[in-house]
């Protein structure tokens, strides 16, 4: 097997050296920084369902820039499936970029150069290094702590960040494969991506005793531009990839969506949840593939059989697996066992693959196509016939008992190699040996013995029911398992040990002829990195296409316009009975992208703007969305404040958490972004609450990205109403007689235009059902009222409100005849009547301002 060159410490000193010595890798505590009066306020949110759902498995090491620039960093490795994800970006001084790629890619382990550790952080006990660590650590990796509380930070000495040599490794490792030059080209420039793989390599080497083959890894660079950035505190608020009452519970996006087979295909799932896809070419190849798959009803079903046959199957674990080895190589049965295993595992899969590309044969969508493409690969099959030379064709996994120990003793041919032949025939001899012994122990004393495997050997069994007296004399370490008595014997202990020694001989001669295999498979290893990406993709799309289904999905259009008709809560879809979700429409465009939307609590507004984010997440993903019709902006970030709970952890008030979220929304929000807002201001006095939304909204207003801002401040709509891009929403709420059963009102849950035209005091209403005193009740009536009075007084009507109403007219008539002129495809005779309809609106809106 080909080994890689590992570099001398000269050869990996940093281009960029710093001063003070290097220290050795030294665990870091993973406690959270404390609060203290003279420290800032920490912007980082309490860790999200996304890393604590999944199994962390990245090890990530992670560089920064000097200075105020906040150039990041990242090479992230998964050593089980063999992906190594390069990335670099331009993060804000929160770092809210950084933490969403960590949450992508969960890490296990976070690796950072010892100079950003201070001295005393690094030999510090851990109650006192989570007190005085945090003030001598990079800003960085304090928020890195507080996020990944439970993740351990270790230190790589600063000559080991180099970018030169990280990319003789990267070079090196990289898969042969046809995105192998794209991947080398767009890194040649990543400095800090470059430093932060050479520190990985190393790392992995010197300290998890592991190496791997050349062009054994699937190394790619992550553009972020290509996603939408989802912040982690959004990702645990919509409930993306957990339920936030039950971390088991499936009513999450991640459950609604999860039909798949395999482990890769699970993965990435969630990675394109936490990341959609901003693409608009790979979002329609996606949808292409899904309508297919919907509206062929026997490919559908053919899909779901080749899948079934691959079910719980991890291609990546078994590629990966072929692709490493120990630094310090132990030569031990335990290893020989594990990769002899992996190669029959391997080979089965392999074997499973036509199965699925059969089920794509004549496919019409360019996707499946492609997929279908890979699968076929001629190099597959050399593999498979690769695999055939050396191994029986009825050797296969077994899990468990001396099944599978037979399957592993037997899986090279025979007269591949004497020696091995030969093990074999002693390692029989010693079994025949232990069955005859069960046999004459069970006539000498009239007992129905029996054996079973065990880790440590063979052991005699015995059903309880079948004992009437004490066990003969001779028997040993008796032991009830299950119903039945396990004991042993000395002949027994003496019979397994030689049977163990020629079972470790059997192993580690099959060992030999496995390594050879694996050598020349490793060659291959980029086709069979694209086969289980392929494997991965179809899943993927069949998944969708099942929930599609099930839910009565549609396809959703991408424009420069969110609307959406009849747009259902996914998640709530699925939970309650059929009919009983109540849909809703949307429609934003540049003309209208700020909306306030209203209604008392209850009436449904968190779920509104919950329902806009999951359905927006879904389409970027490349599924079908529960709607009648439904058009989408591809969006660069998904920003929300949802939540207003406080942080005793990290010693947050509600309103702190709020001017937090705030103030990161409004540091990376651009006008490609989708902003959802609930009840911003409630952490402070009504006035200045008031004053801070309705700042925030106008800044937000400025940066034109699309936003629902749902409020209970129904002096926003007064405050904002000289934005023409603002539109007022509020929640259908029904007045009815009040009654023992009922407190007189009726959620119709349904959005509808313009602000609300209740004049009673729903909270007090719903203040009723807490069984608060009449009279405290009554106060509070009485006061509001008085106060609701007075403001009315002050309201007039002024001409700016009218010149809003005329220049918001306007505007809606400009982008409604560029929409018509781009995306409309009606014919000439209905298109003259939509023009006519817009004209006669138009007309009537300035006639109502005179």
């Amino acid at each position: 097997m080909s080994t890689a060159r590992f570099w001398s410490v000269d050869e990996l000193s940093s281009t960029r050296p710093e001063s003070g010595q290097s220290r050795p890798y030294t665990r870091q505590t993973s406690a959270s920084r404390p609060w203290t009066a003279q420290s800032r306020p920490g912007t980082a949110r309490p860790q999200t369902t996304a890393s604590t759902m999944h199994d962390a498995s990245f090890v990530i090491a992670l560089i920064e820039s000097r200075g105020m620039a906040h150039e990041v960093g990242m090479a992230a490795l998964d050593k089980d499936t063999g992906r190594v994800m390069l990335i670099q970006l331009s993060d804000c001084s929160t770092y809210v970029k950084t933490l969403h790629q960590m949450h992508v890619h969960t890490p296990h382990m976070i690796l950072v150069p010892d100079t950003f550790l201070s001295s005393t952080s690094t030999s510090l006990t851990p109650s006192a290094s989570a007190t005085r660590g945090a003030s001598s650590s990079s800003l960085s990796v304090q928020f890195i702590r507080e996020e990944f509380p439970q993740v351990p930070i270790e230190p790589v000495p600063r000559k080991y960040w180099n970018d030169s040599a990280g990319y003789q490794f990267i070079a090196q490792f990289c898969v042969e494969d046809d995105e192998r030059a794209a991947t080398l080209v767009s890194v040649t420039d990543k400095y800090y991506t470059l430093s932060a793989a050479c520190a990985l390599f190393k790392f992995v080497e010197t300290r998890l005793n592991t190496r791997f083959s050349a062009c054994s890894l699937r190394i790619r660079y992550i553009p972020v531009e290509g996603t939408m950035m989802i912040d982690p505190e959004t990702v645990r608020n919509l409930e993306l990839i957990n339920n936030q009452t039950r971390k088991k519970s499936s009513h999450s996006l991640f459950g609604v969506l999860n039909h798949t087979y395999t482990a890769m295909a699970t993965r990435l799932l969630r990675t394109n949840i936490l990341a959609p896809l901003t693409a608009q070419s790979a979002l329609d190849a996606r949808l292409d593939a899904v309508e297919e798959l919907i509206h062929s009803e026997d490919r559908f079903t053919e899909i779901k059989d080749a899948l079934k046959i691959l079910n719980k199957m991890d291609f990546d674990k078994l590629i990966s697996s072929l692709g490493f080895s120990e630094v310090r190589p132990t030569t031990t049965a335990k290893g020989a066992f594990s990769r002899v295993s992996q190669m029959l595992s391997l080979r089965t899969a392999i074997r499973s693959l036509p199965f699925l590309q059969r089920a794509l044969n004549g496919c019409k969508s360019q996707l499946l196509l492609i997929i279908c493409d890979l699968l076929s690969d001629e190099r597959l099959t050399k593999i498979e016939e690769l695999i055939a030379e050396n191994l029986n064709d009825d050797a296969g996994p077994v899990k468990g008992g001396i099944g599978a120990v037979n399957a592993r003793v037997y899986a090279v041919k025979a007269n591949r190699n004497r020696l091995l032949d030969v093990a074999r025939g002693t390692f029989k001899e010693n079994v025949v040996d232990i069955c005859q012994l069960n046999q004459a122990l069970s006539e000498r004393h009239s007992l129905p013995l029996s054996l079973v495997y065990q880790e440590s050997g063979f052991v005699f069994a015995l059903k309880k029911d079948e004992l009437e007296d004490e066990l003969p004399k001779g028997f040993v370490n008796v032991s009830a398992q299950r119903g039945r008595w396990l004991f042993s014997s000395m002949d027994l202990k003496k019979m397994n040990a030689r049977m163990k020694d020629s079972l470790e001989e059997t192993l580690v001669l099959s060992d030999k002829i496995i390594r050879d295999v694996v050598g020349q498979i490793i060659a291959f290893s980029g086709v069979l990195y694209s086969a289980s990406e392929a494997v991965a993709t179809i899943d993927l799309l069949w998944s969708f296409a099942h929930v599609s289904i099930m839910r009565s999905y549609v396809r959703p259009e991408f424009t420069d316009t969110l609307a959406i008709k009849s747009g259902r809560h996914p998640v709530l879809e699925t939970v309650q009975s059929a009919g009983m979700v109540v849909s809703n429409d949307i429609y934003c465009s540049d003309a209208a992208h700020f909306h306030i939307v209203q209604g008392p609590n209850m009436s449904g507004k968190s779920t509104y703007l919950r329902q806009t984010g999951l359905l927006t997440v879904m389409a970027m993903v490349g599924c079908f969305v529960p709607a009648e019709y439904a058009s989408f902006r591809l969006h660069d970030a998904l920003l929300t404040r949802l939540s207003n709970d406080d942080d005793m952890e990290k010693s947050l008030s509600t309103f702190a958490n709020e001017m937090t979220s705030s103030a990161m929304i409004l540091g990376i929000a651009t006008p490609r972004t989708l902003v959802l807002i609930d009840e911003l201001g409630r952490g402070t006095s009504p006035i200045e609450g008031l004053g801070i939304a309705h700042a925030i909204a106008e800044e937000l207003i400025r940066l034109k990205c699309f936003v629902l801002f749902a409020t209970h401040f129904h002096e926003l709509s007064t405050t904002l109403s000289r934005q023409p891009a603002v539109v007022n929403l509020h929640l259908s709420v029904q007045r009815s007689r009040p009654s023992a059963s009922n407190f007189g009102l009726t959620f119709q849950y349904k959005i509808l235009d313009g602000v609300p035209e209740y004049t009673g005091h729903y909270g007090l209403e719903l203040a009723k059902l807490a069984d608060l005193p009449d009279d405290v009740l009554t106060e509070g009536r009485r006061v509001s009222e008085i106060i609701t009075e007075k403001n009315l007084r002050c309201e007039e009507e002024s001409r700016i409100n009218v010149l809003t109403l005329r220049r918001r007219a306007l505007l809606k008539l400009h982008v409604q005849l560029n929409q018509a002129l781009d995306h409309s495809s009606l014919p000439e005779e209905e298109l003259v009547i939509y023009l006519s309809r817009l004209q006669r609106d138009f007309m009537k809106t300035l006639k109502d301002t005179l």
